[in-house]
């Protein structure tokens, strides 16, 4: 299946029912007077987020979704039925915002979380509901109210304990492919990593969520590379595991390259634990990566742990670290939303 992150889609809620205009009409009733029905509410249009879900393919293929309108009113003051609400399931971590993208509507980041997002229009009144002492027999009833409706933007945030960061060919994939259930794709070229990844790291009786991302580039805030597309879901890992492949020439300035990419495209990501991982150091001496550790001890106070992923070295360390920093993470506080399009 293929991974789909963002989708365009219109919403339409349903139209209330028509209000009936209708007389009492039997044997020996003269003057039986109005007896319409009032039309049925329109269907409401919610979101809920699930955990079986983890793409936004679906949308890909129906990008339009209206709701149920209300039934008709009917004689003998039988009010119509009301439409049966829509209910679109989207994976946990789907961003709801309006068509211009410049606010976010509602923001899905539990599972089994609903929200009502459009509401149906009201039935329309029958023509008994206009009955007076100056108007006994009215011969008009009311259409009913059309529901709202609107364009909006999907956009899915991988939600993960642990977000993969780092330059291109670092290794990210073949460390998620080691330690997880993970199987992403692994080569010798930069960007095999095109989509996130998940993997599942089963440890001490716990499941740590890592997430294999694609790689960062100088500029990849302005929208370099895969850009923002990257950027977009590393948002919502609770911390990151930096990966420096230690066999290039600067290891410090492709530390930095990645650092100032995401200070540039929020800086609140500076904020969360990073623990800097040194991989491919079959590479290189014991006193090349030394030198390596002390200078990247200059500009960043992370936790740094040396791995040869090819060789299977210092997994086992790792993936203690990473428990013990997924063991420190606090209860996350989910805000309710409120908002409506009228």
């Amino acid at each position: 299946m293929k991974f789909l992150d963002s989708a365009k889609i219109y919403i339409k809620a349903g139209n209330g029912g028509r209000g009936s205009v209708s007389f009492r009409r039997e044997k020996f009733i003269e003057f039986g007077g109005p007896n319409g029905g009032t039309g049925g509410h329109g269907a409401d249009v919610y979101f809920e987020a699930t955990e079986s879900l983890n793409t936004l393919i679906d949308f890909r293929y129906k990008q339009h979704f209206m709701a149920q309108n209300g039934a008709g009113g009917q004689g003998k003051n039988k009010s119509g039925e009301q439409g049966k609400d829509l209910i679109i399931k989207v994976p946990v971590g789907t961003v709801i915002m309006n068509e211009d993208k410049t606010e976010v509507l509602f923001d899905l980041t539990t599972n089994g979380e609903r929200v009502l997002f459009l509401e149906g229009g009201m039935g329309g009144r029958g023509n008994a509901s206009f009955k007076s002492s100056t108007n006994r027999a009215p011969r008009f009833a009311q259409p009913g109210v059309a529901g709202e409706e609107i364009w909006v933007w999907l956009e899915l945030e991988v939600i993960a304990d642990v977000g993969l960061i780092g330059l291109p060919n670092a290794g990210k994939s073949s460390l998620i492919t080691s330690i997880t259930n993970s199987k992403s794709k692994v080569a010798n070229y930069a960007f095999t990593t095109l989509k996130p990844h998940l993997g599942v790291l089963d440890i001490y009786d716990n499941q740590i969520i890592i997430a294999d991302l694609p790689g960062l580039i100088d500029g990849a805030s302005d929208g370099l590379g895969l850009g923002t597309q990257f950027l977009s879901h590393i948002k919502r890992c609770k911390c990151f595991l930096h990966m420096i492949d230690v066999s290039q020439d600067d290891v410090v300035t492709a530390y930095q390259i990645v650092i100032n990419e995401l200070k540039e495209f929020n800086a609140d990501l500076l904020e969360k634990e990073e623990i800097i991982v040194l991989n491919k150091t079959d590479l290189i001496d014991n006193a090349t990566l030394e030198e390596i550790k002390a200078e990247l001890r200059k500009v960043s106070t992370s936790k740094i742990f040396h791995i040869s992923v090819l060789n299977m070295e210092g997994l086992d360390v790792l993936s203690k670290a990473l428990y013990e920093l997924y063991q420190s993470f606090k209860p996350q506080v989910i805000e309710s939303n409120t908002w409506s399009p009228i």
